[in-house]
């Protein structure tokens, strides 16, 4: 930086941002050059330049520019303390990305092994009313989550044998998930609570399924017309029930249904 310090042009290419946001910065007060050539052209100092790198900081994690203004101008603010949430928050960010990328990496290994049955294997095993596009369907709709990449995982490990092993276990608690909900079983007791785990169990071949998203998948069936059409056909109020169940079998447990969220 020369001694008169850098133009509106210079000082863009240096820190790697458009003279439009310059000059923006400018306009609002955010960040101004405090010199001037001998010729007369403002020009930013080694300060200004120091004030527009912390800007940029919390610009990465997401605080709006008028905040950005304020915590700068803050007699009372603490650079460094600042500066150390920052970074702790940046670190955050890191292992977060770095988990999605791991999760990524397995989603792709798992693919590139071949996960999936043929949609006429699937139909063999799972039974005539099976929808091969269910699977698509999924994959769109949770491809970006981690359990899709627990999925992705495991299934690739699973022959036809093994499959046509999860298709009868899930047979088998369907059938007495139905003969509960026609006998009465009341949600909350103790067969109640044995068939929800039964349930989490076999969700966990595919994914760790913890209690909340347990209750986020009673409120799935309910409220998705092919689910609640697919469990009340093998019993009149399944659907409905087997919310009940997963509700009750969750509060035991310390999770609220009504907040539980999916992680």
């Amino acid at each position: 930086m020369g001694s008169e310090g850098l133009t509106v042009g210079r000082a863009a290419a240096l820190v790697g941002v458009s003279v439009k946001t310059l000059h923006h910065w400018d306009a609002i007060g955010l960040v101004r050059p405090g010199g001037r050539t001998r010729s007369g052209y403002r020009v930013y100092s080694g300060e200004d330049i120091g004030r527009i790198h912390r800007v940029l900081v919390y610009r990465e994690l997401g605080l709006p520019l008028a905040e950005i203004g304020r915590l700068l101008d803050d007699p009372e603010a603490d650079a460094r303390a600042h500066l150390r949430r920052q970074r702790s928050q940046l670190v955050e960010r890191i292992a977060r990305l770095e988990k999605m990328v791991d999760a990524v990496d397995r989603t792709l290994a798992a693919t590139n092994a071949g996960i999936r049955l043929t949609p006429r294997e699937q139909v063999e095993i799972f039974g005539a009313d099976w929808e091969p596009g269910l699977v698509a369907e999924a994959e769109e709709r949770w491809g970006d989550s981690a359990q899709w990449a627990q999925y992705a995982e495991r299934a690739a490990a699973l022959s036809a044998e093994d499959w046509k092993d999860v298709a009868a276990t899930t047979h088998a608690l369907n059938a007495d998930l139905a003969a509960a909900c026609r006998a009465g079983v009341a949600p909350g007791s103790d067969e109640a609570n044995a068939l929800a785990e039964r349930h989490r169990a076999l969700m966990s071949t595919y994914f760790d399924c913890t209690h909340a998203m347990q209750a986020c998948l009673g409120r799935l069936f309910t409220d998705d017309p092919r689910y609640a059409s697919y469990y009340d056909a093998l019993a009149p109020g399944l659907t409905l029930w087997l919310r009940a169940v997963f509700f009750a079998n969750a509060e035991a447990h310390g999770v609220d249904p009504a907040t539980a969220v999916w992680e």
